[in-house]
């Protein structure tokens, strides 16, 4: 796509958690307009048939390109195929080589298969689970310190997890935001610190976060045994 072409704008189905994020922070460093089609998982809308269309793993984010290849529209779904569509479509945010690719592809793969999946699971048993799990509570904390601590050990020889800066970034930096409900201390991780902070203080990024906070209630998982219900399987 031509660099100097506003595209048309992309439906964008979205919460606002940090899946979600990835694709508004990725969204705002291009520029590109964007609809916000909010999926309140918290009251089954994932479940949707005309949601289920375009994400038949029932989970947010989607989107829906009018503007796909050969002209014709594209939904995606899953964070990393999202971002990765988008940087390759844009021809920003992700290397032209194949080296550069595959080192940017590591760490996006990285945060989709470990960091992610983690520290959800950190953030669920600590803050909603309503058995305090000893074990899981340890479990969880334990590895996502230990993949805290990957990103601090790399972030001491660049300063982006890529090199430069890309999806990779955008794609971590939103689990990160929430570090001190998975019971992390960013103090410990001065490098991670480094790049938090730096991340945190672009414009694009601050847009992004913002993005839905409207639509967010952060006690609703305490206090919501409907939303629990749809949203962990979890009966009262």
């Amino acid at each position: 796509m031509s660099a100097d072409r506003t595209p048309p704008a992309i439906d964008l189905y979205f919460w606002p958690t940090p899946n979600g994020w990835k694709i508004t922070i990725l969204l705002e460093e291009l520029g590109w307009p964007y609809n916000i089609r909010p999926v309140d998982i918290g009251s089954g809308d994932q479940f949707k048939p005309e949601f289920l269309a375009i994400s038949p793993n029932n989970r947010m984010p989607a989107i829906v390109d009018p503007d796909g290849p050969g002209g014709e529209p594209i939904s995606i779904f899953e964070s990393g195929a999202i971002l990765r569509y988008l940087a390759q479509k844009a021809g920003r945010f992700y290397a032209s080589d194949l080296r550069g690719q595959a080192k940017i592809d590591e760490w996006l793969f990285w945060q989709v298969g470990g960091l992610g999946p983690m520290a959800g699971q950190a953030h669920h048993f600590r803050n909603y689970a309503a058995d305090k799990i000893e074990y899981a509570i340890n479990r969880y904390t334990n590895e996502v310190s230990r993949l805290y601590g990957v990103m601090n050990k790399r972030l001491a020889d660049v300063e982006f997890l890529a090199g430069d800066y890309s999806i990779a970034d955008m794609a971590s930096f939103p689990w990160v935001t929430s570090y001190k409900n998975q019971g992390q201390d960013l103090d410990h991780f001065p490098n991670l610190r480094r790049w938090f902070d730096t991340l945190k203080a672009r414009p694009a990024v601050s847009r992004a976060i913002d993005v839905g906070k409207e639509l967010r209630d952060p006690n609703r998982l305490k206090t919501d045994d409907k939303a629990r219900e749809i949203l962990f399987g979890i009966k009262k």
